[in-house]
């Protein structure tokens, strides 16, 4: 099985592999020959540069590469070309078993219009907006009078945060609709938007399930919160906002969409939980692995990526809803390469005096060593560590002991940041939503000095970037 990715998630399918019995090949860039992942796979090869579009965005070079080491699968793990539904296509195409869901339901679900359409076709609520991409003023209008203001414009190929505006009025909508629609273009080579209404105290909660292509189960929700520029920094599983009958019917929703569109593989159901009236409205699918699923793997006790690839070799689904239980709390704390106190400025280096916390319940997923030096090409991510116990109460305690005992020198990390961030009233009350993390570091009781950095308002007016 080729494995087209880098860092912490190369590594986590390069050992699933192994326990299944999987070859494991690491397609890798120049500027990662030294990784883990590299080291601990059973074979490696070179797809390019360090540019990551000359590399792990090069699908020709990735076939070249599958072909050359006689794979029979490919995965394509979280980001790079894991929802390219030409991706998936081409590796078909080429004879290949792709470890995810097909090309067609990459396409219709990554387009957040579609997806929309067919959600609403599956019974499963929508945050209120236009039922598929705006293409005029006048559209947009249409939508604004029937939804109301204030609206989120948003493109309709996007994804990670990115081109998302805000128009609190009319004279807003006219001014943000094409310069949106010019970013969409220029980003994603799709000028496509859609319009919903925005929820601005809303939480993001997601719900993880693996289908086979008939049936679906669903994991249960992770909450997914605590976010800045719409970038997640800090998950949990179970979400300590929903009760019983609420969890139960947004799961039970979750595996409605996946069966009617015949989802094969691991996938995650994104939604937002407006806490006030107790309504979730679907948002988008991602069609792959999640960053954030070793926190289902802890309280539900399944292997999600060794489950997505026995899946995409034929396999149906061995488990039934009724066997999948939640036990305890699980926390992931991304740790990433950035100096919170200095505006989260990248921070580069080489890893020195590395010590990871250990003990009951603790779990780091990362590809760093004594000795690694960071490159300068790609995402911040370095680490995730996380922490299961028997209670929320309890595993973010057990949260403070991991971090206190996590050491490393070389460059700074936001290990500091989780830090103080779990100390938080509000945050060990459960009580934020997904503006609540600009807020808090904008104000004194972060402790982290932004310098001239202004707080984030409720609604944010204009672009909001990744």
């Amino acid at each position: 099985m080729l494995i087209v990715n880098r860092g912490e998630i190369a590594l986590r399918v390069v050992r699933a592999a192994r326990e299944l019995g999987i070859v494991s090949i690491v397609a890798h860039s120049e500027a990662d020959t030294d990784t883990l992942a590299v080291r601990q796979a059973d074979e490696a090869i070179c797809i390019g540069p360090a540019q990551a579009a000359k590399s792990y965005l090069n699908i020709p070079a990735v076939l070249d590469a599958a072909s050359n080491c006689q794979a029979d699968a490919v995965h394509p793990g979280y980001g790079f070309l894991s929802e390219s539904a030409d991706f998936a296509r081409s590796v078909k195409e080429a004879g290949l078993t792709f470890v995810g869901p097909d090309a067609d339901i990459i396409a219709r679900m990554g387009d957040k219009a579609s997806a929309r359409q067919t959600a609403m076709a599956a019974g499963v609520p929508v945050v209120p907006g236009s039922p598929r991409a705006v293409e005029s003023l006048e559209q947009a209008q249409a939508v604004a009078e029937d939804v109301g203001y204030p609206l989120l414009i948003k493109a309709a190929a996007g994804g990670g945060g990115r081109g998302i505006r805000v128009a609190e009025d009319s004279e807003m909508l006219a001014q943000q609709l094409p310069q949106a629609q010019a970013e969409a273009q220029a980003a994603f080579g799709d000028g496509s938007v859609y319009l919903e209404r925005f929820i601005a105290r809303a939480r993001h909660i997601e719900v993880q399930v693996l289908g086979d292509g008939q049936r679906a189960v669903h994991f249960f929700e992770r909450e997914c919160s605590l976010q800045r520029r719409r970038q997640k920094i800090f998950e949990e599983a179970p979400s300590p906002v929903l009760d019983t009958p609420t969890r139960q019917r947004l799961c039970e929703s979750a595996v409605a969409l996946a069966e009617h569109v015949g989802y094969l593989g691991a996938g995650t159901l994104e939604y937002l939980f407006d806490e006030q009236t107790g309504e979730f409205f679907f948002i988008e699918m991602n069609t792959r692995i999640q960053v954030e699923h070793p926190v289902t793997e802890m309280v539900t006790g399944v292997d999600l990526v060794r489950a997505m690839i026995t899946l995409a070799g034929g396999e149906p689904l061995r488990i039934t809803q009724d066997a999948i239980t939640l036990n305890g709390w699980a926390v992931e704390m991304r740790i990433n390469a950035e100096d919170p106190d200095r505006d989260f400025f990248p921070s580069l280096g080489t890893v020195k005096g590395l010590t990871w916390p250990t003990g009951p319940g603790v779990r780091v997923d990362s590809g760093l060593y004594d000795g690694y030096k960071m490159p300068p090409f790609y995402d911040s991510l370095v680490a995730k560590l996380i922490v299961w116990d028997a209670s929320r109460e309890q595993a973010l305690v057990r949260a403070g002991r991991a971090l206190d005992e996590f050491r490393l020198e070389g460059f700074t990390t936001t290990a500091s940041l989780h830090r103080r961030l779990i100390e938080d009233v509000d945050v060990k009350a459960g009580a934020f939503d997904t503006g609540f993390l600009e807020r808090w570091l904008a104000s004194p009781a972060s402790g982290v000095d932004l310098g001239n950095a202004k707080p984030q308002p409720d609604i944010a007016k204009g672009a909001i970037n990744e």
